[in-house]
């Protein structure tokens, strides 16, 4: 049976007040007269509706980012920069939120990952007076807006955890205005600033902790290669998680003894994901500065993010990556050259006439030696590792010759990394290597506690340091690095 369905609730008042109601009003108009109104104007004129019942914390922060004139740095529709709830789904799956709503730190998370700086206070953090603060700050200017994650119920209303951004300030009443973002069902409305607190001072079942505000404002930097380093891409945690979590593990599995094998380990045990990831930061800004639209202000973000990538390649680490990488790039080739079974006959072949050479003393001339009828077979023995031979006919001036050769296994394999070009490290994109030096640098520092030869971990450490990195660069790395950003916000 179909049901009838909801048309809006009616607000429960007191204790809050509609904003278009006489009083509601009268408030507002005394709050522009106050002076605490600044931040109002930005805001309505992105006010949304979420569309979905629980995607509040989206539709507040893409409300709360587009206020703030912060350009996502990819397209919604068409040609269009924007930000849309249905956008902001890096950190958690649309899908999930969609049937669980999104927590406290998940919203810090996607603020900070989409281009914003942000404070996040619990209550158990902060104090109502501090709050009251805060709020008048960010009400009396346009360069902030504040975001509340509240219990509804404190208000009477029906629900329960919602997030909505605050509109305004009303300093005789010591009133709040909430521009809730579940417009289908209360409209805005004016609540005591104290009883907002009490909302707030709440526990949400789903994490054990207590609600709170975030202070969101914009960054005043122009980005350049980390703004698209960041979780807005679907490989981003598979990523995060391997160079946090996995790479300082597998640093304890074995001695290495120099930055080649250090590398070594954190690329050729990468997951797909990475180069995946990677490519795609280099189409993004691919598709961002290679237009013929670009204004001003995006020229000069590109003058910027060019200077940027050109500190990144005078850098030692970057010297030591794109080594790496070339070498990588040469056993890609190879390997892509051959078939397997044609590729396992060419090198039985090859060993086969190097045994013979040596066998016969002809060490570099290989003049009249050709092999036939070349097996590789793998031999059991007692060790773990089967041992590999080959066997062969050698035809020396008419001559021939049975040889069998026993040969080691080879341990050198190509990774994921196999589409790098060195022709591709110069330009204003970014190449494989500028991708994989800067989320080293990116890395905490302890990432390197687990090397066990101490003069490795001090190398490794210094290549990866940010203190001696130009200006430009380090704020780039500390600013915007999305391992820092994602460990700065409790994610529950």
């Amino acid at each position: 049976m179909a049901l009838a369905g909801l048309y809006r609730r009616t607000l429960p008042s007191p204790p809050a007040i509609e904003f278009a109601s006489a009083e509601g009003k009268q408030l507002f108009t005394e709050g522009i007269a106050g002076g605490t109104m600044e931040g109002f104007f930005k805001l309505i004129s992105y006010y949304q509706t979420q569309s979905e019942p629980a995607f509040c914390g989206l539709a507040t922060l893409a409300m709360v980012l587009n206020a703030l004139a912060i350009d996502p740095g990819r397209t919604w529709k068409g040609p269009w920069r924007w930000f849309d709830d249905s956008m902001l789904d890096c950190c958690e799956p649309l899908e999930k939120i969609k049937e669980q709503g999104i927590t406290f730190g998940k919203v810090a998370c996607l603020a900070v990952c989409n281009g914003a700086h942000v404070e996040t206070l619990r209550t158990d953090q902060s104090s109502l007076d501090d709050f009251r603060q805060r709020v008048i700050s960010c009400t009396s200017s346009e360069d902030c807006h504040l975001i509340v994650s509240y219990h509804r119920g404190v208000f009477e209303q029906t629900g329960s955890g919602h997030f909505s951004p605050i509109g305004g300030y009303h300093a005789g009443k010591d009133m709040v205005l909430i521009l809730d973002v579940a417009r289908f069902k209360y409209p805005p409305h004016w609540v005591p600033l104290s009883l907002l607190w009490q909302a707030m001072n709440t526990v949400d079942k789903a994490t054990g902790h207590r609600r709170g505000f975030l202070v969101i404002s914009k960054l005043h930097k122009a980005a350049s290669v980390l703004y698209t380093v960041s979780c807005r891409h679907k490989d981003w945690n598979f990523v995060a998680k391997y160079l946090t979590e996995d790479v300082p593990l597998l640093f304890t599995s074995g001695y290495l003894k120099d930055v080649d094998d250090v590398l070594c380990i954190v690329f050729k045990s990468a997951p797909p994901n990475l180069r995946e990831f990677i490519k795609w930061v280099a189409e993004v800004r691919r598709q961002d500065d290679g237009s013929s639209m670009l204004g001003e202000e995006e020229k000069r973000r590109l003058a910027l993010k060019e200077e940027v990538l050109k500190q990144i390649r005078e850098t030692e680490l970057f010297r030591h990556v794109t080594r790496y990488l070339a070498f990588e790039s040469s056993l890609c080739y190879n390997v892509a050259s051959l078939g397997y079974e044609d590729r396992l006959a060419d090198i039985a072949a090859n060993v086969c006439c190097q045994g013979a050479e040596l066998l016969m003393g002809k060490i570099r001339s290989s003049n009249g030696l050709c092999c036939k009828a070349t097996n590789v077979k793998l031999i059991k023995t007692d060790s773990k590792e089967p041992v590999t031979m080959v066997s062969g006919t050698v035809i020396s001036n008419g001559t021939e010759q049975r040889v069998d050769m026993l040969i080691p296994s080879s341990q050198t394999e190509p990774s994921c990394l196999c589409d790098f070009d060195e022709n591709n490290c110069c330009g204003m994109h970014p190449s494989m290597g500028d991708g994989l030096t800067v989320l080293l640098f990116a890395l905490p520092q302890d990432t390197w506690l687990g090397l066990k030869e101490e003069k490795l971990q001090a190398q490794m450490k210094g290549l990866t340091s940010v203190d001696s990195l130009p200006t430009l660069l380090r704020e780039e790395v500390t600013s915007g690095s999305a391992f820092a950003n994602a460990a700065s916000f409790p994610q529950g």
